[in-house]
């Protein structure tokens, strides 16, 4: 069988009203898409038994699967398991081995036990029971008129047990898929629009069977290369093909050949060249920080990030001049200047960035406008290179741009692209 379609339905209040982001539907679309199967709609419904069976009802239309995540916990706003249990016709009964995995997890952790919690383990009699080692209520897999119902809770890492225990093995040996692959391919530096005139050539090359498609986000754009066929081993192998070809068309904005992030991106420069780094941090407030820490492995490159907002702690720990501050501004190219050099010296790395800027609201001044920020790169060579960014968004955004683009600089200087 081949071109097998999924619907990821997600039920809570909380996800229409912007109380919880939903990240299950994105985790499980690309865990599918892994297994070759298309996930065709993601349906987002709230706590109400006409929103849920009207979702069911609509999807078992349009999709061979329908996951299901969401409503399964102990509370009397969690309706899916009475509801599955009567959708398919049903009666409620005790699984023994999910009561005793209940009561042993309750044990585990000492902690007492009520009846809501023991009610967990009543499922409907006619589904396969999924387990769920990281909590207390299980997944449930129904089959009818030729169509997979699978519904699984809505805690993050609860549904990741239980699709990578019992849904995706499973899934995996239920259907026998066309194999669908991904190669990309991220960029930065140019537009999505000047990439793409540059590209026409190639993708009017393309087999039928492969699309290119360009996502861009924030300070990048990445190129996905999206494949299909039977044979996964030669797929692999054309996909490969091309993406050496894209990169040889694209070359210098080209900086990375897998989908990362960019602190990936610098994480590996770094870690390939055996260098160290270290930040100065005024408008970012430690964002740029957070961002490389979030990597595995950063304690090999990364020394440390000095918050330094006030022009206080520039002076006094970076060794910022009074005069610069004086003379120019907390914002300028000479102040990023000096809090590079002194973050180098501070840090003792081999590579420095400072940023400081404004990112607003507030903070206009007659010579520097909202959304300034400079930024200054360093080296012990004493090598040094400057740039003013004009950012155009609310606050957090602002100082999201900021923190990529100061690490995309940074990446730049180190593999020596400006």
């Amino acid at each position: 069988m081949s071109n097998i379609a999924a619907t990821i339905i997600t039920i809570g209040d909380e996800l229409l009203i912007g109380q919880t982001i939903d990240t299950n539907s994105a985790w499980i679309a690309k865990r599918l898409n892994e297994l070759g199967i298309d996930v065709l709609r993601r349906v987002a419904v709230g706590d109400t038994r006409a929103a849920i069976v009207t979702a069911l009802d609509e999807e078992k239309e349009r999709a061979d699967i329908i996951l299901i995540t969401g409503g399964l916990g102990p509370t009397s706003d969690d309706i899916t398991k009475p509801l599955l249990c009567e959708y398919f016709g049903g009666k409620l009964k005790v699984d023994e081995i999910v009561l005793a995995h209940i009561k042993n997890l309750f044990s585990r952790l000492n902690r007492p036990i009520i009846e809501r919690n023991l009610k967990q383990a009543e499922v409907p009699d006619n589904c396969k029971v999924l387990s769920n080692r990281m909590g207390t209520a299980p997944g449930m897999w129904f089959e009818k008129d030729g169509k997979i119902f699978i519904s699984m809770p809505g805690v993050p890492y609860e549904m990741v047990a239980i699709m990578e225990d019992e849904v995706l093995p499973r899934l995996s040996n239920e259907f026998i898929s066309d194999a669908l692959l991904h190669s990309t391919v991220v960029t930065a530096g140019e537009g999505e629009s000047y990439i793409a005139e540059r590209l026409m050539g190639f993708e009017s090359e393309l087999p039928p069977h492969i699309k290119l498609a360009y996502l861009p986000d924030s300070s990048i754009v990445k190129l996905r290369l999206t494949g299909r066929g039977k044979n996964k081993l030669l797929l692999a192998e054309q996909l490969e093909s091309l993406q050496i070809k894209l990169i040889e068309i694209l070359g210098r904005i080209v900086v990375a050949n897998e989908d990362i992030p960019m602190e990936n991106v610098l994480g590996n420069a770094l870690i390939e060249r055996g260098n160290t780094i270290g930040i100065a941090e005024s408008c970012t407030g430690g964002y740029i920080g957070h961002s490389v820490t979030q990597v595995v492995g950063a304690s090999a490159y990364f020394m440390g990030s000095i918050v330094s907002y006030s022009n206080e702690m520039k002076m006094n720990v970076l060794g910022v001049n009074k005069a610069t501050l004086d003379e120019f501004g907390a914002v300028s190219e000479q102040t990023a200047i000096e809090m590079a050099k002194g973050a180098l010296n501070v840090l003792n790395v081999d590579y420095a960035l400072a940023t400081t800027g404004v990112l607003g609201p507030g903070g206009a001044t007659e010579r520097v406008n909202v959304g300034t920020v400079w930024m200054a790169v360093t080296d012990r060579d004493n090598n040094i290179r400057t740039r003013e960014y004009k950012f155009r968004y609310d606050r957090l955004k602002n100082k999201e741009m900021a923190a990529k683009m100061g690490m995309l600089m940074l990446w730049k200087f180190i593999t020596g692209r400006i």
